[in-house]
């Protein structure tokens, strides 16, 4: 790329990627999934990642335009294309082993591939060691992951889905593997719950705020029954952090290897 003066991200999980490789003071725009670093919030926005505008985002005058697959819609994407400006579109990470090719495809595209490496060496060791400590557990906590946007958006999610392999990598048995479920995601039921049996539940924090807390998921049919719920052990994170396949994997995965498996997270 010959000029990333002036760049544009339209996913959260880029602009992280983007700060990461050290060219956050480049960025002249974000969409407004962008949570992470703290300077991403004060950047001016292009619009939700999915439903984008052509006129808002070349109205920054950028230099390139940098997302994921899930940007759009593709419409908007031509667009910016046939204004000219160079337009960059890599896979999002739905495996850990995506999480690599996902940094080093944005440092390529940048120009700053041994930053990338470098970021990619951390975190594939990163995860390394805490495969390596999960291996040693006896016992394995059943872990689903919920997707919630307020009561009338309830899915599971499967095995098609990166959280999948973050509970298999840190010390849980995916509940989505248990109930069969391998589309990323699929309508919730009280029956597909029941099938997953889950020890634990986690989902994003927003949509957790958007069916009213935990109180409010446990009203959802069927969560009330699972020994999730009734032992407690119900999470939330920040939506990119736990779906976003970025630079903080590696932290993430420690944080889950605490949180299913505590004796061996102790033991390092």
């Amino acid at each position: 790329m010959e000029d990333i003066s002036r760049i544009v991200v339209l996913n959260g999980d880029i602009t992280e990627v983007v700060y990461a490789l050290g060219l956050g003071d480049n960025i002249v725009a974000v969409d407004s999934s962008a949570t992470y670093p703290e300077e991403a919030l004060a950047l001016p926005k292009v619009g939700y990642q999915r439903s984008l505008s052509a006129e808002g985002i070349l109205s920054m005058d950028p230099t390139v335009i940098i997302g994921n697959t899930r940007a759009g819609p593709p419409e908007v994407i031509e667009q910016i294309r046939a204004a000219g400006v160079p337009v960059v579109v890599v896979e999002p990470a739905e495996t850990l082993e995506g999480v690599s090719t996902k940094i080093l495809g944005v440092a390529e595209a940048l120009g700053v591939m041994s930053r990338g490496q470098a970021i990619v060496e951390e975190v594939e060791a990163q995860i390394v060691e805490v495969r390596e400590q999960a291996a040693k557990a006896e016992d394995k906590p059943v872990a689903l992951f919920l997707y919630m946007r307020g009561l009338d958006t309830l899915f599971l999610i499967g095995t098609a889905h990166i959280t999948h392999e973050l509970f298999e990598a840190s010390g849980a048995i995916s509940g989505a593997a248990v109930a069969g479920i391998h589309a990323p995601f699929i309508p919730l039921t009280a029956e597909a719950l029941v099938a997953a049996n889950p020890d634990c539940i986690l989902v994003f924090t927003l949509g957790l705020q958007s069916v009213g807390g935990i109180e409010g998921l446990k009203g959802i049919p069927g969560v009330a029954e699972t020994t999730a719920a009734q032992e407690g052990c119900i999470h939330a994170f920040d939506d990119q952090y736990m779906g976003g396949g970025g630079p903080r994997t590696g932290e993430l995965l420690q944080e889950l290897l605490e949180l299913f498996q505590p004796d061996l997270a102790d033991a390092e």
